[in-house]
């Protein structure tokens, strides 16, 4: 009798992960990150403006408790799914998979505690360095990381202001970067 409640609480979670993991996704694709900012288009590119805004959500979910830290473990685990899944279309054999998993999830973390701390001490020159160090180490100078800093400094206030039920309910939705850039 009881684990038909488990269950279907389960699949509410299920179904929230699924709805904000699709937000996260389609906030990091947002064409103005490619065309203006500058960003890779490129598999790890990708990446980089999946797990910023990742990182948002997790950053802001940290200290949240019940229904919200549920759903930040969950959300975390999708996107390492989807990392896995990624790196299978890519044509990584099954061997290989664990390693650059691994490999990334250190990436991520990594970044994490960088940009966290600077969203902390909100530290938009600190945070404009991460993301030139990370986005773009291919390039010795990245103009465009100062904007990508303002608009993730931008983005986080956003997701700062909301309110724990808007993650657990799975209503949160970024505000899309095109209309960050018009109001700048």
């Amino acid at each position: 009798m009881f684990s038909r409640f488990f269950r279907s609480n389960r699949r509410t979670n299920r179904a929230v992960t699924d709805v904000l993991y699709g937000e996260i996704v389609a906030a990091a694709r947002q064409p103005l990150f490619y065309a203006v900012y500058n960003v890779p288009d490129t598999p790890l590119g990708r990446f980089e403006m999946l797990s910023l805004h990742m990182f948002l959500i997790l950053h802001r979910l940290r200290a949240e408790k019940g229904a919200a830290q549920e759903v930040a473990q969950e959300l975390t685990d999708e996107f390492f799914m989807d990392v896995d899944h990624s790196l299978r279309e890519l044509g990584i054999g099954d061997h290989g998979i664990p390693r650059r998993v691994k490999k990334l999830g250190r990436m991520f973390y990594g970044r994490a505690a960088a940009y966290g701390q600077a969203l902390d001490q909100n530290d938009g020159i600190a945070l404009a360095s991460a993301l030139r160090r990370n986005v773009r180490p291919d390039v010795e100078a990245w103009p465009e990381a100062e904007r990508m800093a303002d608009y993730t400094l931008g983005a986080w206030e956003h997701v700062a202001k909301a309110g724990a039920d808007a993650f657990s309910s799975g209503t949160f939705r970024f505000e899309r970067p095109e209309a960050l850039e018009q109001a700048q």
